[in-house]
């Protein structure tokens, strides 16, 4: 018995680093696709003749699926091995990747990606495992930095090969080659530590259920905003409620369902019973701060992450190929900040790095707000973009090791499906509120400029649906209006669509800076960082006693200990 509890906790020092690769490969299998949709927003628009923002649609369905099942993938994969269920989980992620390569409707990319989304509520904290049973000290210090610098890395990948495919041999092949690389890192996965399943582990279906079912509710109600109305209901809209849109309905009831949820857990834990989430991760207020720093971080990161490559495709006319360079920029700059900013742990607090982190993202979204144009190559832009990158990049990684840190080491995989669920929850809401704030403000800014404009007739003016406005090529407008209006008229529609489209975009990067700016109230309720190890078994069986780690910084103590 003695010789076994010594084998599993003398690791080598320095261990091989291939674990790590399959872990960076799966990673980018998985963040990938994200990117990739996002960068040929406009071939995909052509090809499957659909406006730009179902694109988004498609996004978030992914992010939302992951989002709803994250937290009891962390259980299933520790209950029945955490090898065996991410290689399923690899394996049906390529196919789901295959499926959007061959999508012939926007129906099919959505159920695809949703798909892909659910499985990789099962890849996501099987990284964090691999991670902790394969490396030890300095070693799992620099692999945490990797698995965090993956997801940006990714991105930069996405912006060079999707971009590139998407300019020449076509859109699709970009997913063609995430089936390849899912094959792969199902080969290698062969080699990767056999991770023992955990038998005493009883899984709390019906809170999996409820944190499910609130999950999709706020991902059909938030996504639904655009196009079904944000309170009354639009002929797109599939029902109504008296006149109201389904939209916040089902927002609201899906936050009714993350309340029950929240109950139902508080009702398992005085009962003793096994939960589908320990609340221990959430005990103290600035546990629960950090949390609302990485959902606002990521809220306002997705967010302009969305609207500037829809910019620049549909407003701007640029390639996939073109948008990628110029967003490179930003996309490395969370990279390397992800990467390095570990090196400031040590010299200050995490409530400072958070802080300055949200003025300097408000900063630079203010300074693109106030200076983007027509032209995207402005010095001025590309500076805003690096910092709003650097900022971006450091407060992610800060606030994942600063909840892991603080959290009972044992409930490690907790904290990981948690931030899974915020990362993903808070960037789908993003993406959906910034759709319809983008097309609310233009909607309004087209119908103002029309009726500034005399050239512009009244017949026209209301022959056009301003509640059924998207962003238009200048292109995409003289088709639709050809049997319409010509000559000065049609110059003249063309001219306020250029100025509603610059002037939306401008206003919704002045609110996205307007929200980085509350996330400083949290910001300064921060904890100090706890050092230490992640456990190798990350899910306790029912049976296990959580202890508290002593090593409290004096920041936390201020904050109440943990029931």
């Amino acid at each position: 018995m003695s010789s076994t509890a010594t084998a599993s906790t003398d690791v080598p020092q320095r261990t091989s680093w291939l674990p790590m690769i399959v872990v960076v490969l799966t990673q980018i299998q998985a963040s990938f696709s994200i990117n990739a949709l996002t960068v040929s927003m406009a071939g995909i628009t052509t090809d499957l003749d659909t406006p730009a923002t179902s694109v988004g649609t498609a996004i978030t369905a992914g992010t939302f699926a992951m989002a709803a099942f994250i937290l009891l993938g962390a259980k299933v994969g520790a209950r029945f091995g955490t090898r065996g269920v991410f290689q399923i989980a690899v394996a049906i992620h390529a196919v789901a990747m295959a499926t959007v390569a061959a999508a012939a409707t926007p129906a099919m990319l959505f159920v695809a990606q949703a798909a892909a989304g659910t499985v990789i509520s099962l890849v996501a904290p099987a990284l964090t495992v691999f991670v902790a049973v394969n490396y030890r000290g300095s070693q799992q210090a620099k692999a945490i930095g990797l698995l965090a610098a993956a997801i940006p890395g990714a991105g930069v990948l996405a912006l060079l090969i999707a971009g590139t495919f998407a300019t020449t041999i076509g859109w699709r092949w970009s997913f063609w080659l995430m089936v390849a690389l899912g094959v792969l890192n199902f080969l290698l996965s062969f080699r990767l530590k056999k991770v023992p399943a955990q038998p005493g582990l009883s899984i709390d279906w019906i809170g999996a259920l409820i944190a499910a079912v609130g999950i999709i509710l706020i991902s059909f109600g938030f996504s639904g905003l655009a196009t079904w109305g944000f309170w009354l209901a639009t002929p797109h809209a599939p029902f109504d409620v008296l006149g109201i849109s389904p939209a916040p309905l089902l927002a609201l009831a899906g936050l009714l369902f993350v309340q029950f949820f929240f109950m139902w857990l508080r009702k398992r834990t005085r009962e003793g019973k096994p939960r589908i989430f320990d609340l221990r991760v959430l005990a103290t207020g600035s546990e629960r701060a950090i949390t609302l720093c990485m959902g606002t971080m990521l809220f306002v990161g997705s967010a302009a992450n969305f609207l500037i490559p829809l910019y620049m495709q549909v407003v701007q006319g640029r390639t996939g190929l073109e948008t990628s360079f110029a967003i490179i920029p930003y996309t490395l700059s969370i990279f390397l900040a992800s990467t390095f900013i570990a090196f400031l742990y040590t010299r200050f607090t995490p409530r400072v790095l958070a802080t300055a982190g949200f003025i300097v993202v408000a900063a630079a979204l203010t300074l693109l707000a106030f200076t983007v144009r027509g032209e995207w190559g402005q010095l001025s832009i590309i500076a805003g973009l690096i910092l709003l990158g650097l900022a971006q990049g450091s407060i992610v990684a800060l606030v994942f090791n600063t909840l892991l840190s603080a959290a009972p080491r044992q409930l490690a995989g907790d904290v990981g499906a948690w931030r899974g669920l915020v990362h993903n929850t808070f960037a789908s809401v993003g993406i959906a509120l910034a759709t319809t704030l983008a097309v609310g403000t233009l909607t309004a800014l087209l119908l103002a400029g029309a009726e500034e404009h005399p050239e512009i007739s009244e017949d026209l003016i209301s022959q056009v649906n301003f509640d059924d406005a998207n962003f238009l090529t200048n292109e995409q407008l003289e088709d639709a209006l050809a049997d319409r209006a010509s000559g000065a008229e049609l110059e003249a529609a063309i001219e306020v669509n250029e100025h509603a489209r610059l002037q939306s975009l401008q206003l919704s990067l002045l609110a996205l800076a307007g929200v980085a700016l509350l996330a400083i109230v949290p910001a300064t309720r921060m904890p100090g960082r706890r050092k230490g190890d992640l456990p190798e078994k990350l899910e306790p069986d029912d049976d296990d006693v959580i202890e508290d780690d002593d090593s409290v910084d004096e920041s936390d103590v201020s904050e109440g200990a943990r029931p």
